[in-house]
């Protein structure tokens, strides 16, 4: 295994994570696990922070994706980080919310805001709503007007860069159902539209290119379309956009097929983001915009791990060898929907090299239930604690109940030291929401 910053091997060949022996953790808080290292999470926080305010004046906010991993003591480490967050429902508004987040430091996101969720953002005045549809501009200029307020909005729109990720996540392209295209006129039109609302006020333009992208060139070729479209859309219609939201996307590390990027890298691509306004605005007689960014796989993804103990050993020869674990698709689907490749340990064995390659299957009652394939380990016991890195980012999140297992408890790690921030779920959590008709009982 190579060692990461949040990661090391200790003195009896255990995994560590931010100083805690993963061997310790499963013992006290059982598996399956989520495990987050703080201290990693705070300082990728810090790194976008102080880029923006060491090279832009400070004229900008770092925006934590929720959606990467959402509870209530994230939004609270981002709260004293002094960031700002974008939320995608109205459960992770009012998650947010209830831990004292800075409304004004809130931006709602989605393709099909609910009537409840545009109202509640309202309410509770928050800092910016993206419109996604012309219908949902509509509703937020009505809703506004009822409460006697302007809105600030911004307009999502996609500049057609395709970034070099998984057909799944791209969402900047010509088919998305993200945003309006700048090529076909939609963008355009959508902008003359806002300009009539009497209770919307514009700020300026989003768009996100996609997710996992390694390569700076994207993200750079798409603030010149953006710039370039600005530009036009000043001279026709004399509005110059206040803010620009550049979206989020930097790749992490899974497996060796992905590149390693530091803490120190990620500021450098936000660099090359930030000297790209700098010439296009230069280029196209713009004035600097704010800039605001939206990272959250690079935040938190690096920063968590997954623990689980080894069940049963099946050997197909010639075939395949299935290492089954005690969670599976209900605590991390993502590679029965993207493939997506990760890179495993034995947590009580890490120190040992691998001798093997096998499949993580895990419980549930589905053949595609596997969290990898083809992955390097040493030969596993059944009593072995394995531990999934880099799953910080949308394993939680995408968690379900199927086959009424229970979604994982999630712990925070810092210096050495582990608290819940995400409770175990119970079998009468299950059955909490049930209801039996009076004629089906017995």
């Amino acid at each position: 295994m190579n060692e990461r910053e949040t990661l090391r091997i200790n003195e009896k060949g255990h995994l560590e994570i931010g100083g805690a022996d993963c061997v310790e953790l499963a013992k006290e808080f059982s598996t399956p696990l989520y495990v987050f290292d703080e201290a990693y999470i705070r300082k990728m926080m810090r790194v976008y922070r102080d880029t923006i305010e060491r090279e832009y004046g400070g004229n900008g906010l770092v925006l934590y994706a929720s959606k990467a991993f959402s509870c209530e003591a994230m939004y609270a480490i981002a709260r004293e980080e002094g960031i700002g967050t974008d939320v995608v429902s109205g459960g992770e508004l009012y998650t947010a919310i209830k831990v004292g987040f800075p409304p004004e430091r809130i931006y709602m996101h989605g393709n099909n805001k609910l009537p409840s969720e545009i109202c509640d953002a309202l309410d509770h005045r928050i800092g910016c709503i993206v419109v996604d549809s012309a219908s949902e501009a509509d509703l937020i200029d009505e809703e506004a007007g009822r409460r006697g307020m302007v809105q600030d909005v911004i307009l999502r729109i996609n500049p057609g860069v395709e970034a070099h990720t998984h057909a799944f996540v791209q969402t900047a392209t010509p088919d998305s159902k993200f945003g309006f295209s700048i090529h076909d006129g939609s963008a355009e039109r959508m902008i003359a539209y806002l300009l009539t609302k009497k209770h919307l006020r514009l700020l300026g333009y989003h768009s996100h290119i996609g997710s996992q992208i390694f390569e700076k060139g994207s993200f750079v070729l798409a603030v010149e379309k953006n710039l370039a479209f600005a530009a036009q859309i000043k001279q026709k219609y004399a509005f110059e956009p206040e803010v620009l939201n550049m979206g989020g996307g930097f790749g992490i590390w899974y497996t060796d097929e992905d590149r390693k990027i530091t803490a120190e890298e990620y500021g450098e691509y936000l660099s090359a983001l930030i000297d790209a306004v700098k010439r296009g605005c230069t280029l196209h007689g713009l004035r600097l915009p704010r800039i605001l960014i939206e990272p959250g796989r690079s935040i938190v993804g690096e920063a968590g791990i997954t623990l689980y103990t080894v069940g049963a050993i099946k050997e197909i020869k010639g075939v395949r060898k299935y290492i089954a674990v005690d969670g599976g698709m209900f605590d991390n689907p993502r590679y029965c929907l993207y493939q997506s490749k990760y890179t495993a340990v034995l947590a009580n064995r890490a120190a040992e090299p691998p001798t093997e390659l096998v499949s993580i299957a895990g419980k549930c009652c589905e053949s595609g239930d596997l969290i990898g394939v083809n992955m390097n380990l040493p030969a596993a016991k059944t009593g072995d604690i394995l531990a999934v890195l880099s799953t910080g980012a949308y394993n939680y999140s995408m968690a379900s109940n199927y086959n009424r297992n229970l979604i994982p408890p999630a712990i925070l790690v810092n210096e050495g030291k582990a608290e819940y921030i995400v409770k175990p779920q119970t079998y009468e959590d299950l059955v909490r929401n049930d209801v039996l008709p009076p004629r089906l009982r017995r």
